[in-house]
């Protein structure tokens, strides 16, 4: 290992332990963060425990079609709705433009904010699986397609998570942005209600969410298999946002 390598590693590790720092010194975020996805499946265990599979499912039981949904939600939720906030603030804030004058190389800043992100996710889908687990819903079997579900998501939302904060004016138009964005494809994605509808389907089938749902119901509840056709729509949404992110992010507030 090259003395470069070596430093570039020892920065990335130093990002990411900023990263959960600053994470962890707001108890109240971190809370809900995790808080919010258990509540959620609390509360459907608690509706839908004794519906057992059906049709309406495709063919699992309520509780193994809500386990992966809303895994899925919580990894949106770290990775692109909370990422684009704190990039909009740090950027008003002038957080950036002091990250930018220091050492620290750009892409090792971003790389930090992924494994900042993707251990979030990590947690979060471990509370929901352990959650369903208390309701009757099996461990996954295949954790291995999970993890692999589970870090392209990321990653993929991640940097849309950048491109949208790359977009915004000022932090105060964040929330209200990430929001518009997310909420509708949320519902059209069937997380909450099982859609059912063709046209439907094949809209949001080319949009990022409902690929990551179909992802991690494979690995999570049915045999394993990794959706090839799924993972490809991530990754392809992925690198748009990349591409949008390098062209249009500014370390700078934007003048009004």
């Amino acid at each position: 290992m090259t003395t470069t390598t070596r430093r570039d590693l020892m920065l990335l590790q130093h990002q990411v332990r900023y990263e959960q720092l600053s994470f962890w010194r707001n108890p109240q975020s971190a809370f809900f963060t995790f808080a919010f996805p258990v509540v959620i499946i609390v509360i459907f265990g608690a509706m839908f425990r004794d519906v057992g599979p059906s049709s309406y499912f495709y063919g699992v039981s309520a509780l193994q079609y809500y386990v992966p949904t809303i895994a899925a939600v919580s990894v949106l939720g770290s990775c692109y709705s909370q990422l684009a906030i704190v990039l909009a603030m740090r950027r008003q804030n002038g957080v950036l433009k002091r990250v930018r004058a220091t050492p620290l190389p750009a892409g090792t800043y971003f790389l930090g904010l992924l494994a900042h992100c993707i251990l979030v996710s990590v947690v979060d889908v471990a509370l929901i699986v352990g959650v369903g687990r208390l309701y009757g819903v099996p461990f996954p079997a295949h954790w291995l397609e999970l993890a692999a579900a589970l870090v392209l998501g990321a990653a993929s939302f991640c940097a849309l998570g950048v491109a949208v904060a790359s977009l915004i004016r000022n932090s105060e138009a964040a929330p209200a942005v990430v929001q518009l964005v997310l909420f509708p494809l949320v519902f059209i994605s069937g997380t909450y209600v099982p859609i059912h509808s063709a046209l439907l389907n094949r809209i949001s089938g080319a949009l990022p969410v409902r690929p990551f749902n179909e992802a991690l119901l494979g690995s999570i509840t049915r045999d394993g298999r990794l959706d090839w056709g799924s993972l490809g729509v991530l990754l392809a949404w992925g690198a748009a946002g990349a591409l949008v992110a390098v062209a249009r992010f500014r370390w700078t507030p934007r003048p009004e």
